[in-house]
């Protein structure tokens, strides 16, 4: 791939539920090695531009390319495989498995066969699974399930990992640890869409920002162009 070139280009995307359209000609790009983040209140369509992406919600028209491939309306199997793997918003693990189960499940349809070795970098990263391997996940507090979820994301293998409101429902001392550590994954090298309300810790992170309002997107630039408008911020970001 030129580096010049997107890891993920998203050109003119539209999707909804049912007749409901949700995204209106949605476009985004997140480069190698960048944090990217997709800033909005609630019900502006940031979930559902992850799901179309991703292949769990139909795409209605336009195009996803991500590392060389066109993954319009491809099965969300093909697009893990191809390594855009998203930790969807409330975390979604599976409570009535232990904490190794679910993080082996990461592992079932890509880097299966470095499972092992991809453990080890897990709990290198979160300590606090490691001591709790066979703990079921339901039974673990917030901020450890959101740990998990990220965890059994990692064991996939992302190229790009979209983290989907991963500081919802945290104290904020947790949400200071959750961006603290989504940074030092960035530094490793991982490419990263961070889809947050949290407008300040992701702006403090990001490399640039979108702003999506309604299924637009109504601002693209840096977090410093971004801040500089006060009718962006009193509008969009109510701050």
């Amino acid at each position: 791939m030129n580096a010049a070139t997107p890891l993920l280009d998203i050109r003119q995307l539209r999707g909804g539920y049912g007749r409901v359209e949700v995204l209106r000609g949605v476009s985004l790009q997140v480069r190698r090695g960048e944090i990217v983040a997709l800033l909005g209140s609630n019900g502006a369509g940031k979930s559902t531009l992850n799901n179309v992406v991703c292949g769990i919600v139909p795409t209605w028209d336009g195009s996803v390319h991500f590392d060389g491939q066109d993954l319009t309306r491809a099965h969300h199997r093909t697009v893990v495989q191809a390594g855009l793997i998203q930790v969807p918003e409330g975390r979604r693990i599976f409570p009535n498995l232990s904490v190794l189960e679910n993080l082996e499940l990461g592992s079932y349809a890509r880097g299966r066969e470095r499972r092992a070795a991809n453990l080890e970098k897990v709990f290198a990263t979160f300590p606090r699974l490691a001591e709790r391997t066979a703990q079921l996940a339901g039974t673990m507090s917030g901020g450890e399930q959101q740990m998990l979820a990220i965890g059994r994301g990692l064991m996939a293998e992302p190229t790009l990992l979209i983290l989907d409101e991963p500081s919802l429902g945290l104290s904020p001392l947790l949400v200071e640890e959750m961006f603290s550590l989504i940074r030092r994954l960035h530094e490793e090298g991982l490419s990263v869409l961070l889809v947050e309300q949290n407008v300040g810790q992701s702006l403090d992170i990001a490399d640039r920002a979108y702003v999506l309002e309604n299924g637009t997107l109504r601002f693209d630039g840096t977090p410093e162009q971004l801040l500089a408008s006060a009718e962006l911020k009193r509008a969009y970001l109510g701050v």
